[in-house]
């Protein structure tokens, strides 16, 4: 290339990994429009729930995964919102002690969310997607129908950022701080 830090951006079509992130850089004089996609972690990948699942279902799946929150989709594929350990433990604490039979019969819809876990629609511009990840630790996706799609962590983002800024002080292309 021109010597600057220009490359071209090649976005993998069902995963994206730290380790993709080094296939964009930004030119000095054309900055390009970095994609969503190229930052999403495609729903096949994420762990999710329906609305018509239960308390046990939730926990069971968080466990599984290992995570700490969830989206919620109804039936046809919307995001609905998400649901996080906290929410579930404020729950079982007002219910008081629970058995797992009787967290069958708890519909999560039933659970209040402490949290809104906006999402972002696949054309956003990335100052939106940005913006919702400083406040939250994953950014729901949604297409052209509000159907989910994927996440975008904060993880990713950061990594990307942390990537942009270590090449460019590798190669002394940094402003100059006054």
């Amino acid at each position: 290339c021109c010597g600057c830090l220009c490359t071209t951006v090649s976005p993998h079509p069902t995963r994206n990994r730290l380790s993709r992130l080094s296939t964009i850089s930004l030119h000095e004089k054309e900055v390009r429009t970095l994609n969503i996609l190229f930052f999403l972690t495609p729903k096949e990948d994420v762990a999710y729930i329906y609305e018509n699942e239960t308390l046990r279902q939730t926990l069971e799946k968080m466990e599984h995964h290992r995570y700490a929150c969830v989206p919620i989709l109804s039936l046809d594929g919307k995001y609905i919102g998400s649901i996080s350990e906290g929410d579930l433990l404020w729950e079982i604490k007002r219910r008081g002690p629970l058995s797992l039979h009787v967290m069958e019969d708890i519909p999560i819809m039933n659970i209040p969310r402490g949290h809104n876990y906006k999402p972002v629609h696949v054309n956003s511009k990335m100052e939106n997607l940005i913006h919702r990840a400083m406040n939250q630790n994953f950014v729901p996706v949604v297409d052209d129908g509000d159907c989910f799609i994927g996440i975008v962590t904060r993880k990713d983002i950061i990594g990307y950022c942390y990537k942009q800024l270590a090449d460019c002080y590798l190669k002394g292309d940094c402003p100059k701080q006054k």
